[in-house]
């Protein structure tokens, strides 16, 4: 399809991947199956947790159980297509594909900022409010969070997408990256990117820094309240309530700003594809086990719930 008179319009994207060390890529294959399969089973074992637990049935924990939902389809967005990738040499991606794989890493990151930052504020509730806590965060406003996180999802998700799909792309085509990230994206464009990148730096912002200021402010009343309270127990205690969100959001935060805070992001290409990887894949994985690992109420459930498996199981064998 011509564009212009001397351009045609590129219609394939080829990502470069991991590494382009064959000796490599069957050692990345097994581990990244390895992760992948640890995810899908913690995440969905959460989700089953929380749904079949009736201890569990609180605000928190389903807004943990969303968590999980976005942290599958976060990792379902990037790890099938890196595994194919260590498996063939056509590393190629279509311009569609490429499209919905940025629209859908997009909605699921953005749909995680909002999330810990409901995450944060839930917990401000619990500890700073916590007699008006079931009729702040009532199921129905739990649902309704949900159902704005993910229609501001869609929209930023959208408008980001069409920012960078609506240059024209008329070569090279090859992305130094293993998925459609925006920046490298932008990178192969071949007119001016300068309001592109605006209106990216833009959205990124809208994004970040409310819910790093939810997620602040809410924390800040937080550490305030368990200040003031005079029993030791019960500050730990109030602490501990706090302490597996408070390691998602450092791992979460903190590699996405060393990934995208730098004044020159191009030069360090291979230091950011490990970042990536980490945020993208990683982080998806360890969410159900700092949540599991750090909470009681989460490892008595799991208890209860091998339990009855295994009753179920002895009394299936007798019948």
């Amino acid at each position: 399809m011509a564009l212009g008179q001397n351009h045609t319009t590129v219609m394939r994207f080829i990502l470069l991947g991991l590494t382009d060390q064959a000796d490599l890529k069957q050692l990345l294959f097994a581990i990244f199956l390895l992760i992948y399969s640890m995810t899908l089973v913690g995440n969905l074992g959460m989700i089953d947790l929380i749904r079949t637990s009736s201890p569990l049935h609180t605000p928190m924990y389903f807004l943990l159980s969303v968590l999980s939902f976005l942290d599958i389809c976060n990792s379902s967005v990037f790890t099938p297509m890196l595994l194919t990738s260590f498996l063939t040499t056509d590393q190629s991606i279509s311009l569609v594909g490429c499209v919905v794989q940025m629209a859908l890493m997009i909605l699921h990151g953005t749909g995680e900022c909002l999330l810990l930052a409901i995450m944060a504020y839930d917990r401000f509730v619990a500890i700073c409010y916590p007699l008006l806590y079931y009729t702040i965060m009532s199921k129905h406003f739990c649902v309704q969070l949900v159902v704005v996180t993910y229609a501001v999802g869609v929209f930023i998700s959208a408008v980001q997408t069409g920012n960078a799909f609506s240059l024209p792309f008329c070569g090279p085509n090859i992305i130094d990256h293993y998925f459609c990230d925006i920046p490298p994206v932008l990178q192969l464009a071949c007119s001016d990117t300068t309001t592109a990148n605006i209106i990216l730096l833009f959205f990124s912002t809208l994004v970040t820094v409310p819910t790093v200021s939810v997620i602040l402010v809410s924390y800040a009343y937080i550490l305030v309240t368990i200040c003031r309270l005079r029993s030791l127990d019960a500050q730990r205690k109030a602490f501990s309530t706090c302490a597996s969100h408070l390691t998602a959001l450092s791992l979460f935060y903190g590699s996405v700003f060393l990934v995208y805070v730098q004044p020159n992001p191009e030069s360090a290409s291979a230091y950011n594809k490990i970042l990536t990887v980490f945020y993208t894949i990683v982080i998806p994985m360890l969410n159900p086990l700092v949540y599991s690992l750090r909470n009681k109420d989460v490892k008595a459930a799991v208890q209860v719930r091998v339990l009855n498996l295994s009753q179920k199981g002895i009394f299936q064998k007798a019948i």
